[in-house]
């Protein structure tokens, strides 16, 4: 049996499946580069389908916190709605008198171009396996910060190459986004220490491991 993510594999493992091989899903690493990014101004992006389950609110409570603390800060949020939560999250940025940008379904290339322009990735959901947005949010260099949900702990160390806090804790966000952005040269540590554990999810890397299962 083959799991993409090392989180399956344990739940496998758990459930009696001890012949388990692990392969994550691949990018080609060759379409992200690499970018170090100073945080000045704290420009958020968040990239995943509108979904209740993961959370898209707490984007927006982020952003309002930080503004109210004085912070110069912004919101971009990118992915197609699945279940009405964009129009919800659309309505609650209004009420809460906060600026988002909605970008709606964006390719691949579409928005890895648009995260050029901001510094800080966060990933706000309650469930989540391996999302392939935080891996090549990741490798284009982003530091991360994520609710320590699901697989999240198996991709991300926390403290080395992303931040992990609690699922719906608008404060724990706000706390880690801060010290990303008074602390430069660990946050660039981190992003660095990010982008070497995802070489490994490179197909020429998987396609490596592949070839040795199928024999």
């Amino acid at each position: 049996m083959v799991s993409p993510s090392l989180y399956l594999e344990s739940v496998f493992k758990a459930h009696g499946y001890p012949n388990v091989v692990y392969i994550p899903n691949s990018l080609q690493l060759q379409n992200y580069t690499f970018t170090a990014r100073p945080i000045d101004s704290i420009k958020l992006l968040w990239v995943r389908s509108f979904s209740a389950i993961y959370n898209p609110k707490l984007a927006v409570d982020i952003l309002k916190e930080l503004l109210d603390a004085g912070q110069h800060a912004e919101l971009c949020m990118v992915g197609p709605d699945t279940d009405g939560s964009m129009a919800v999250v659309k309505a609650y940025a209004e009420d809460l008198g906060v600026l988002v940008t909605f970008t709606g379904k964006l390719t691949k290339a579409e928005w890895t171009h648009i995260a050029m322009d901001y510094n800080v990735f966060i990933n706000t959901t309650n469930f989540d396996n391996m999302p392939v947005s935080v891996i090549e949010a990741m490798a284009l260099g982003l530091p991360i910060v994520s609710t320590n949900v699901g697989g999240l702990p198996f991709l991300i160390e926390a403290g080395v190459d992303g931040i992990l806090v609690p699922p719906n804790d608008c404060k724990a966000f706000v706390e880690a986004i801060l010290a990303l952005k008074s602390n430069p040269e660990h946050t660039k540590a981190m992003a660095l220490k990010a982008r070497k554990k995802v070489e490994q999810f490179d197909w020429e890397v998987v396609k490596a491991q592949w070839i040795d299962v199928l024999g």
